[in-house]
């Protein structure tokens, strides 16, 4: 298969998420999995950006933490590149009453220059916009020109070591399944009948692209390791008391040396030193 332009990519991803975002909010506050990643990234930037501020939230799908970061005293501008994502959010917001806490701009991560220029305190992305990005070291530059010396930024991202993932397809013996996350280009992942292209990332390579636009590690811990990852809701909407069990094994052990490189996801915090 040739390689995928950088325009059909985004093209594609594009419509897949426009495809998609009438049931977006629904569809995830219905997935346990899923609720119980957003649950850990919002904690996460809660404690790391203290109570107040001003946020960025990359990639911001239907609005839905825009709405949870503003309705708790935030001052919130989201971008997202789906225009029909940007339209839920506006409506979404609309219907919070939260018109004068938060802003939403259809731009992708790569366009933020075109953003007012006063600094965030911080930002946050969930669910994967940085593995759509077309260059993670250019979008870590285009981050860290919008946040203050010492901001941070919070961040879900994919991960390319998903034990689940990985025994569940060796168990069917689907080999190029089990092994997709370790391609170094990106892949189409299919979402409703279309395709998001994405790639999948390691905490370390993460970690070094916004080195080099001036960030420093604080915080990395996995998210989906013990638990399985969301598109198993059947199996945890089967088992709510066993995934349960399985969170709080995940919650004690998520950020240990090796074990917190590992997941679907990985939740990283990071902080702009200069």
């Amino acid at each position: 298969m040739a390689p995928v332009t950088a325009a059909q990519a985004g093209c594609d991803t594009r419509q897949a998420f426009d495809g998609v975002a009438s049931t977006y909010d629904r569809s995830n506050a219905a997935n346990p999995l899923l609720r119980a990643m957003r649950d850990r990234t919002r904690a996460a930037l809660q404690q790391a950006a203290g109570p107040k501020g001003r946020v960025l939230d990359l990639g911001c799908g239907p609005g839905t933490d825009v709405v949870y970061f503003a309705a708790r005293g935030y001052d919130v501008t989201a971008v997202d590149w789906s225009p029909a994502m940007v339209q839920e959010a506006h409506q979404m917001i609309r219907a919070a009453g939260l018109g004068e806490a938060a802003r939403v701009e259809q731009l992708g991560i790569d366009d933020l220059d075109r953003l007012e220029a006063d600094p965030f305190d911080a930002a946050y992305s969930s669910f994967g916009p940085l593995n759509c990005v077309t260059d993670l070291s250019q979008a870590a530059h285009a981050i860290a020109a919008r946040l203050r010396p010492g901001g941070v930024l919070v961040a879900s991202i994919i991960g390319r070591v998903c034990p689940w993932e990985i025994a569940l397809y060796l168990s069917r013996r689907d080999w190029r399944r089990a092994t997709l996350r370790f391609a170094h280009t990106p892949v189409p992942v299919p979402l409703e009948g279309r395709k998001v292209w994405m790639r999948y990332w390691t905490p370390a390579e993460v970690a070094r692209a916004f080195a080099g636009a001036g960030f420093r590690s604080r915080a990395l811990r996995s998210l989906g390791l013990v638990t399985p990852p969301p598109y198993l809701q059947a199996f945890a909407d089967r088992h709510p008391r066993l995934v349960d069990r399985l969170q709080q094994v995940e919650d004690a052990v998520g950020a240990w040396p090796l074990l917190r490189s590992w997941g679907d996801h990985f939740l990283i915090v990071m902080e702009r030193t200069g």
